[in-house]
């Protein structure tokens, strides 16, 4: 049996009444202990079994609430399968290109198996018009309970996690049950969690890594208690998750750098300092995108009204092909800056100490995970030269499946290649950016986050709205676009204002003026299913009208 099935049922055994997950919050909450979650697996994953479903075959989950999600998977592992947590769609997606995104997933995943939840159960005809195999998880737990645990080696697939972007051309990493427990428990170590006083307390969406693996999965294998509710609830009224931590007394809490900004800016609006109490606060872990000062800074300023301790910000550096995370920050250390020499950074590929640009130290890869940086010509460099972040060790995905088939990760050392542009200091990680993302203008790296930051500091734009789109990328023409949201689109005289505006203070920041600026309405940028920009869709998207605005 896998270490990582067997922690989880030891967990049980030890654990499973005195901890649980509360659900429904903030309207009619209800509380499930560890170990009601795996009496209903356990049924679960005899109704599985009893179905057919084969050790390591694959099954996929479409639904909402956690409360259902929660022993859906926990059967899935029980039964010796892998779980892949589907893209869910939305009160704007098209349902016939959805369904048959879908099928493309399912194929490429070797799955012929849905599992339904609420509210999506009401997708059970489209499925059926479409050829999809499914079983409602309201009538999954119905027979009798998995007499035996199915056994399945390490190396077995746990999670076939989608990666973010678009599933009209699907890519799902292969986490193993060796990755997950190398990961898992070293998140476990690193952050120092005690199961006796943390409480998690989360929005984060299942079908993302951080919220799939981070947030219900870690709690659930070694018995943290858990507070979840769904992104629903949080963008409905960011101030729940302030009213979560304070009602719960929770410790533990996660989020991608935006949400961290927009709950700042609520907070800013809440009059008596004793309305929410953050004290309990001591981890705020910020990850899954660049982690921006002044977004820190303005949770930091308004939390502090509150009771939070600067300390607690817990900067992070993780992706889905290390299982989940890679680095984190010493414990209440809060967001330390490496600021550097802007002109060394983009001209000479060095981050030599000086002023002009400041990176969030993100530190020390976890217990188990190596991190090296390898120039362009694939030599290794030092200490505060800047290449691309490779990765080895137990954690690291062994490859990606494809529509096209498996695609191995690692090269003959077992280095995973990230795509991520940073340095090394003191060991700790620093990352500057993605390599596809990276603009050259003459000989300079310039970074898309310096731009975006300079735009979002324009009045008018729609905070975490403003993204830089290459043009004419690898020639020696390139060329970029900046493409902000904002409530002043189709203003002729107050677009034409913004838009000098924007390209004024871009060409402070970074000395270069872009070829266009685009203003859209709120809403129009696309994005992740985690809410990050998607910076190569976003230039598919307005390749037009930056033509045309030229």
């Amino acid at each position: 049996m896998s270490r990582f099935v067997d922690t989880l049922l030891e967990t049980v055994r030890s654990l499973g009444d005195a901890k649980g997950i509360t659900t429904g919050e903030p309207k009619a909450p209800v509380r499930h202990t560890w170990g009601q979650v795996h009496e209903r697996a356990l049924r679960m994953a005899g109704g599985l079994v009893a179905g057919g479903l084969r050790p390591r075959g694959a099954v996929a989950v479409l639904a909402a609430e956690p409360v259902t999600i929660a022993p859906a998977v926990q059967a899935v592992w029980l039964a010796g399968g892998s779980v892949t947590m589907l893209h869910q769609p939305t009160a704007r997606t098209d349902l016939a290109e959805w369904a048959h995104d879908t099928v493309r997933v399912l194929n490429m995943i070797g799955s012929e198996l849905v599992l339904l939840g609420e509210p999506f159960d009401q997708l059970a005809p489209l499925l059926d018009e479409h050829g999809i195999g499914y079983l409602k998880l309201a009538e999954l737990g119905a027979g009798e309970p998995l007499a035996s645990v199915v056994s399945v080696p390490e190396d077995a697939p746990a999670l076939l996690q989608l990666t973010s972007g678009s599933t009209a051309d699907p890519k799902a990493v292969r986490i193993t049950h060796g990755n997950l427990y190398s990961n898992l428990t070293a998140m476990v170590e690193s952050a120092g969690l005690d199961v006796e006083r943390d409480i998690m307390v989360s929005w984060l969406p299942l079908f993302h890594d951080m919220g799939m693996v981070g947030f219900l999965t870690v709690p659930m294998t070694v018995g943290l208690e858990l507070v979840k509710v769904t992104p629903v609830e949080f963008l409905g009224g960011p101030l729940v998750w302030a009213d979560l931590i304070s009602r719960h007394r929770g410790t533990i809490t996660a989020a991608p750098n935006f949400a961290y900004a927009l709950l700042g800016r609520r907070l800013s609006g809440v009059d008596s300092s004793d309305a929410y109490d953050l004290s309990s606060l001591r981890l705020a872990l910020n990850g899954a995108e660049p982690i921006d000062e002044k977004a820190v800074g303005s949770f930091v300023e308004q939390g502090v009204r509150f009771g939070l301790r600067p300390e607690c910000v817990f900067p992070a550096y993780g992706m889905a092909e290390v299982t989940l995370a890679v680095s984190f920050v010493p414990l209440m250390t809060g967001l330390r800056l490496d600021r550097i020499d802007a002109s060394k950074l983009e001209a000479e590929n060095r981050a030599v100490p000086g002023e002009g640009r400041a990176f969030a130290v993100l530190g020390k890869p976890l217990r188990g995970i190596e991190a090296r940086i390898v120039g362009d010509s694939g030599d290794v460099l030092g200490e505060r030269e800047v290449g691309e972040i490779q990765l080895r060790g137990e954690a690291v995905t062994p490859g990606y499946l494809t529509v096209d088939g498996p695609v191995d990760t690692q090269d003959a050392e077992g280095w995973l290649a990230t795509g991520d542009i940073g340095y090394l200091v003191g060991g700790e990680i620093v990352i500057c950016g993605r390599r596809k993302d990276v603009i050259i203008l003459g000989g300079r790296n310039i970074y898309p986050t310096d731009i975006e930051r300079a735009a979002n500091a324009v009045e008018g734009v729609r905070a975490g709205n403003a993204v830089a789109v290459r043009i004419d990328a690898g020639s020696r023409r390139e060329r970029f676009a900046v493409v902000v949201e904002s409530r002043l689109a189709g203003d002729e005289a107050a677009e034409k204002a913004l838009r000098k505006e924007v390209g004024a203070r871009v060409f402070e920041s970074v000395n270069a003026r872009p070829s266009a600026v685009v203003v859209l309405a709120p809403g129009s940028l696309p994005k992740t299913p985690s809410g990050k920009l998607r910076r190569a869709a976003a230039g598919e998207q307005v390749a037009s009208l930056v033509s045309s605005a030229e």
